[in-house]
């Protein structure tokens, strides 16, 4: 337990989450001396008006680091500090405001899991509409190996992790209080579900309850911890809409969901999709736009070869085969303009490359999404 570790989870029990003027002294000072400075009562920092300073110093009289290093451990989490080898380096993105330390639970790095995240959020008294299209898009995402972070509030943030956990996918709820507070009360059993196969983050110190300034923080770290933040659904003064404003100052990707132009909660949806936002309806449309060049929204169970780099022969008996229905030999052969024996053997390496699938004495395009959608743009590449 070094000095730093014990320093920074001393401060993330006096300092607010998201203080600009005690990240500064982080980076100019160190968290140990800045923690020796208020633990001493000693002179204040540069940039702290008396009161400030007088208002951490009793904070930090009730600061016991290792007790609450001790309460992490046995609730089976840990403490993260800046250099740890589980912690996200895109949090560095915030600068100043980046996190003095991260108590987490559940049995995941969080680092590994935030590199293919997606924030879903949105309004609390969500809609049916609104925590449908939730739900499906956290199904979605996490069935294609993406990680669903929310902030395990009512409404859609409960869609989104529900939606992640039915197909034992991974989430990752930010709260604003400690990770061993069941805030809203009535989700502790989707906490408890979250800490065991995903993972609970708080700045917050064990024990500490949410406030409205917190709640508020917290946007920041889903926005710097996600490619990208989708807005399902929201009013014009949503708190989702702040996670949106985080989002774009971090230059990641902002995506928001349409909703009836009657509907008040799609209002603020549709203002960010009006101002800067990128209307998406699926998970596939998330995938396109946060993951990387050329990334299909389904899952692949093998590679595929290209289009381009099969032989000529094979690429035209790929094209014989019809788009909807299954053909037999004969008719392949006859559309390719070539022999059944030499129309056969291709057709075993389609098979094998995962172009094509037989289905007793006839064959076909895969009926898969993404087979199908990999088969028409190749024909496309080829100039079909």
């Amino acid at each position: 337990m070094s000095a730093e570790r014990l320093a920074r989870a001393a401060l993330a029990r006096v300092v607010e989450p998201g203080d600009v003027l005690v990240g500064r002294w982080l980076g100019e000072f160190g968290a140990v001396a800045v923690w020796e400075a208020l633990s001493r009562r000693g002179r204040a920092l540069p940039g702290a008006s008396a009161e400030r300073w007088a208002g951490w110093s009793l904070r930090a009289e009730r600061a016991e680091p290792a007790a609450d290093l001790a309460r992490i451990a046995e609730l089976g989490g840990r403490f993260l500090c800046p250099g740890d080898r589980e912690w996200p380096r895109q949090l560095a993105d915030l600068g100043p405001a980046a996190p003095i330390g991260l108590w987490v639970r559940g049995p995941c790095s969080l680092r590994f899991v935030a590199v293919r995240a997606v924030a879903l959020v949105g309004a609390r008294a969500c809609t049916d509409y609104g925590s449908h299209v939730t739900a499906e898009l956290a199904t979605g995402l996490a069935e294609r190996g993406w990680t669903v972070v929310s902030g395990a509030a009512f409404g859609i943030d409960g869609a989104a992790h529900r939606g992640a956990l039915a197909v034992s996918g991974v989430t990752v709820a930010v709260l604003a209080c400690g990770v061993d507070v069941s805030y809203p009360l009535a989700h502790r059993e989707l906490l408890d579900r979250i800490a065991r196969g995903g993972l609970l983050v708080a700045e917050l110190a064990p024990g500490d309850h949410p406030t409205r300034a917190r709640f508020v923080q917290r946007n920041r770290v889903i926005a710097a911890l996600t490619r990208g933040t989708v807005v399902v659904e929201a009013a014009r003064r949503s708190g989702a809409l702040n996670t949106a404003r985080h989002a774009t100052e971090l230059g990641r990707h902002l995506m928001a969901v349409p909703g009836p132009v009657t509907s008040g909660l799609s209002a603020g949806a549709h203002r960010l999709i009006r101002a800067e936002a990128t209307l998406v309806s699926s998970a596939a449309e998330i995938i396109e736009l946060v993951g990387e060049m050329g990334e299909l929204a389904a899952p692949e169970p093998v590679p595929l070869v290209p289009r381009d780099l099969l032989a000529p022969r094979a690429a035209a008996v790929l094209d014989a085969l019809p788009v909807e229905a299954a053909a037999s030999l004969r008719e392949v052969a006859r559309e390719a303009c070539t022999g059944e024996e030499e129309a056969r053997a291709r057709l075993g390496e389609l098979v094998a490359l995962g172009f094509v699938e037989r289905v007793g004495e006839h064959w076909r395009l895969p009926t898969g999404s993404t087979r199908h959608a990999r088969v028409v743009i190749a024909r496309a590449a080829g100039g079909a």
